[in-house]
């Protein structure tokens, strides 16, 4: 499956503000977007370093690679054809479809792309 690009790591959080802190004015990175003190994605270049507490993030406590595809569905069966675990089928949130996975070594994946029309 070729189309799904790594965009995104997750980074889990217990104080939100100050993660932000250290990226933004430690790092020198920009704040892209805020959501209250659940969620923040940093602008690191090629790569968003997303920022979620426990109430946000797909696998809580973990580092998660995010990738986008242009058909959720088809990609959470291809991981799971391969032996990869689905965590949570493909859903929609208010943004875009999503589906939470394990690679089959146990790493974390959140796949998302575009809500189905």
């Amino acid at each position: 499956m070729r189309d799904l690009d790594v965009r995104m790591v997750v980074l889990s959080t217990n104080d939100l503000a100050a993660s932000i802190d250290f990226y933004v004015a430690t790092l020198g990175m920009k704040l892209k977007f805020r959501d209250g003190d659940r969620y923040a994605a940093i602008d690191s270049g090629s790569i968003t370093i997303a920022l979620a507490t426990e109430i946000d993030h797909p696998i809580p406590g973990e580092v998660v690679i995010g990738m986008k595809a242009a058909d959720v569905d088809t990609a959470a069966a291809v991981i799971a054809a391969a032996g990869g675990t689905i965590v949570r089928a493909p859903y929609d949130d208010a943004h875009e479809r999503r589906a939470v996975a394990r690679d089959g070594s146990g790493n974390g994946l959140v796949i998302y792309g575009p809500l189905p029309t």
